[in-house]
C-alpha cells in the first residue's frame, strides 16, 4: 500500500510493506522523502514519527539541493568525463570495433564511422559496467572474508534514487553503475555498507556499531560521496 502526507510544504511518500522497523530515507537529486514502515501501523503513528524527523529531513534536503550537478554528455572532443574520481578530457575516433581506452588524461571513445550520440552514449556506459564488474570481486573476497558474510551475488544496475541496495533475505547486493564515476574508496564504503545488512538489517545502532568497527572513516567517505556531482539527468544513471 502506498500513500502520500503533507508536512507543511513537505510530501512524505509512505510504502506499507512486511516488515518489522520504520526506515525513513531522503533522496537525491530532489529531497524527495519516504517511509517505508510495518503494513500493520496506522498513518497518523506515522505522520507523527515523519514530524519528530522532520529537522533531520530538512538537514537532509538542504544538504542534497547544494550537491552540485553533472551535465549531460554529447561524448565529444575534449569533453570532461571521470574514471574513479579521476578528470579526463575525450578523443572520439572512429575505427572497426567500438570500444574505450585511457591513455595518459584521455579518455579515448573509438566508434565506428557515422556513430550517433545514443551509440557513443551505450559504448560508454557498457565500458563503465565492465570497470565496475572488475573492481568488485577484490573487494567482495576481502570484506566477505572480513565479516564472515555470503552475498549470493553482487550486480551492477542503473539506480534512480541508491548508491547500493540489499535484499538480506535473499543475500542479494546492487551497486550503482555511477559508482564508477567516483573514487575507489566510495565504491568500497557502499559495498561494505551493504554487506553489513547482512549482519544487521536496519540502520540502527547495531548496524552503525559495525560499520565504525569494520571501516572507521565510513563517515568521511560517505560525506565525499555526497560532496561529489550527482547526474544533472533526474538521477537516472
Amino acid at each position: 500500500m502506498a500513500a502520500q502526507l503533507k508536512l507543511g510544504d513537505t510530501t512524505v511518500h509512505v510504502i506499507l510493506k512486511d516488515i518489522k522497523n520504520v526506515h525513513l530515507s531522503v533522496y537525491p537529486p530532489t529531497g524527495r522523502v519516504r517511509i517505508s514502515a510495518p503494513s500493520r501501523m496506522d498513518l497518523n503513528t506515522i505522520r507523527a514519527f515523519a514530524i519528530s524527523k522532520l529537522g533531520w529531513i530538512r538537514r537532509q534536503q538542504k544538504q542534497i539541493g547544494a550537491q552540485e550537478r553533472e551535465w549531460p554528455r554529447a561524448y565529444v572532443e575534449r569533453e570532461t568525463h571521470y574514471v574513479w574520481g579521476r578528470r579526463y578530457l575525450m578523443q572520439v575516433r572512429e575505427g572497426a570495433r567500438s570500444g574505450v581506452e585511457l591513455k595518459h588524461d584521455a579518455i579515448i571513445l573509438c566508434q565506428r564511422k557515422g556513430a550517433c550520440m545514443t551509440r557513443r552514449h551505450e559504448i560508454m556506459q557498457d565500458w563503465y559496467r565492465q570497470q565496475l564488474k572488475d573492481a568488485i570481486p577484490e573487494l567482495q573476497r576481502k570484506w566477505a572474508a572480513r565479516m564472515g558474510v555470503s552475498p549470493t551475488s553482487i550486480g551492477v544496475r542503473r539506480m534512480k534514487t541508491m548508491w547500493g541496495s540489499c535484499s538480506p533475505d535473499r543475500g542479494a547486493i546492487r551497486i550503482n553503475l555511477e559508482l564508477v564515476k567516483k573514487p575507489r574508496e566510495c565504491l568500497e564504503y557502499i559495498l561494505v555498507h551493504e554487506l553489513a545488512h547482512l549482519l544487521e538489517h536496519t540502520h540502527n545502532n547495531r548496524f552503525i556499531a559495525h560499520m565504525d568497527r569494520l571501516l572507521p572513516d565510513w563517515r568521511h567517505r560517505r560525506d565525499e560521496l555526497n560532496r561529489l556531482p550527482v547526474p544533472h539527468e533526474d538521477w537516472i544513471y
